[in-house]
């Protein structure tokens, strides 16, 4: 590939003036969608730091850095990227496992990996994903988060387990030795408000409010109660000390599974995005791109790994943002909360921020959707509860790529099903009654109707090895739709083992884009040289009558009852 060719392939990932043609329409309405955003993103972001392991700071710090960084670079005009409940979920097991650094070197890997899956044009194929496995892993992500808020709902430090389920076990055997319900009732409290405020007035920001309540509550009440601490009131300056070369083989594992959930989340959370607006279609290598170069950038600053977020984005739209501006605005707000607040920020309750990732949870399940879901058929609804069945187990990328296993092996299974090899009689035409009856004692016609796949190749192979008492048999192969390697291979196993009983084996209606499998696998060449394949079926049947009449016939002569 020339240089230019290059140049010209990386340009296409670039931010471009057309980038900020929406923000002209109406800047204001831009403006104020990014200043509600923030204010429902700030406990959402000091929660999901909190969560991670590396403290409410590093939330913020990734709102905001993640939040530029992926307006400008990213391919939505809507989208809004900052830390999320689903990342925390995998982030978790790596902060316990090596500590901050292992979380800030995943994080700089997920970025590599992220730009390479925009350069080599992934994106394109997360559309693929099944709704049954999306619909478990997010039943479950949500599960899992509530889990991890039942320490902090309980006022419990210390609590273990390898499991976050095991932590939350223990956390509430601790708890159940020395009772606290201080911090139980914040949680509760908080959540409900935010519940019962989202459906009393969607609108108002009641993750805030709440947060805000109990942040005065506990100071005028003086409570005894674990807060957030103290915070710096500005960016910490970027450095790569966290880098340990020496330990990136062994982060690698982790640092795939971090960058394959990012862009399944950011892709997803862009066609929501689009669906709830009007004219808006995002670019789905270029999303990759800007969560790539994100994702690079926010461990420099100490940030955990990024991705979109639904819920922000959601408001966002509905807030009548337009433009990238709106994304950008909220970074900036919330920038300047750090810098101007960051002392009273420092005191909210760590309870609190558990209540509001409690009802954040409630609200990330669809009830609707995963009861259509199980409805649909049973294979569906058996994805759906393996992903979510392991994912709460066990972690997110093994639910996946089960959901995803069992989805292809169902799918596979249909299609084997599908496949039909019937045998067709001959016409009758004017042949005398004699002549027919001696043609239907030698002569037997199979088609073959459908995909012939791996999956289906044993129905096929099973039903012409039963073939007996006939000289010659036809395979019309016309209305095969699609053929791999292993299709071909038991073919040609069932040819070879008609050849050997002594059966004149005829190949009829072979499609061009067949014959290069077929070649390449090596059936049919002796068919070929021995002027055995045919165009069509009725040149077939006429030969298969030379072959036992010894009387020439003309193709035309006769046909195949379709």
């Amino acid at each position: 590939m020339s240089m230019h060719a290059v140049l010209k392939h990386v340009s296409a990932f670039l931010p471009r003036p057309s980038d900020w043609k929406a923000a002209r329409r109406d800047p204001r309405r831009d403006v104020l969608a990014g200043v509600t955003v923030a204010v429902v993103a700030l406990p959402l972001a000091l929660a999901f730091g909190v969560n991670s392991g590396l403290g409410a700071q590093a939330g913020l710090v990734t709102a905001i850095v993640a939040g530029v960084l992926a307006a400008v670079f990213g391919g939505s005009n809507l989208q809004v990227s900052g830390p999320t409940g689903a990342m925390t979920v995998v982030l978790v097991p790596i902060m316990s496992q090596y500590g901050p650094g292992g979380v800030l070197t995943v994080g700089l890997l997920a970025g590599v990996v992220l730009v390479a899956l925009a350069v080599a044009k992934i994106g394109r194929f997360a559309r693929f994903m099944p709704t049954s496995v999306i619909e478990g892993f997010t039943a479950g992500i949500a599960v899992v988060i509530a889990l991890q808020q039942i320490p902090a709902a309980l006022g419990v430090t210390g609590a273990q387990g390898e499991r976050v389920w095991q932590v939350a076990a223990d956390a509430v055997t601790r708890f159940a030795s020395r009772p606290d319900f201080q911090p139980v009732i914040m949680a509760l409290v908080v959540a409900a408000l935010m519940l019962a405020g989202a459906r009393w007035r969607p609108g108002l920001p009641f993750s805030l409010i709440g947060v805000v309540l109990a942040t005065v509550a506990a100071e005028l009440a003086g409570l005894e109660i674990a807060r957030i601490g103290s915070l710096p009131s500005t960016l910490p300056a970027p450095s790569l000390g966290f880098l340990n070369v020496g330990a990136l083989a062994v982060l690698l594992p982790s640092a795939l599974a971090v960058a394959a959930l990012a862009a399944l989340e950011s892709l997803l959370c862009a066609s929501v995005a689009d669906a709830m607006s009007v004219g808006e279609r995002h670019d789905a290598d270029r999303e990759l791109f800007g969560q790539g170069v994100a994702n690079l950038v926010v461990p420099l600053f100490g940030g955990v790994p990024a991705t979109a977020a639904i819920a922000r984005t959601a408001v966002n739209v509905r807030s009548g943002a337009r433009s990238r501006v709106a994304a950008v605005t909220h970074a900036l707000v919330l920038a300047v909360i750090v810098f101007a607040a960051s002392g009273l920020v420092g005191r909210i309750p760590l309870a609190a921020l558990a209540g509001v990732l409690l009802a954040t949870t409630v609200r990330m399940v669809e009830v609707g959707s995963l009861r259509a879901i199980a409805r649909a058929t049973r294979g569906d609804a058996l994805v759906m509860g393996l992903t979510f069945v392991v994912t709460v187990a066990f972690d997110l990328v093994s639910a996946v790529a089960v959901g995803i296993g069992v989805a292809v092996v169902l799918a596979l299974r249909a299609v084997a099903r599908t496949v039909r090899v019937e045998q067709v009689p001959l016409d009758g035409g004017d042949h005398s009654e004699e002549e027919l009856r001696l043609l239907a004692e030698h002569i037997v016609a199979y088609r073959f109707d459908g995909p012939m796949l791996f999956a289906a190749a044993h129905r096929f192979l099973l039903e012409l090895s039963e073939v007996s008492d006939v000289r010659v048999v036809i395979l019309r192969m016309s209305r095969v739709s699609t053929i791999d390697a292993t299709g071909a291979q038991v073919l040609g196993d069932a040819i070879t083992r008609l050849e050997r009983r002594g059966i004149t084996v005829l190949l009829s209606g072979i499609r061009p884009g067949h014959e290069q499998v077929l070649a390449a696998v090596g059936v049919a060449e002796h068919l070929r040289r021995d002027g055995l394949v045919f165009a069509d079926t009725p040149r077939a049947i006429a030969h298969a009558r030379q072959l036992i009449t010894g009387h020439t016939q003309t193709a035309e002569d006769m046909t195949v009852r379709m």
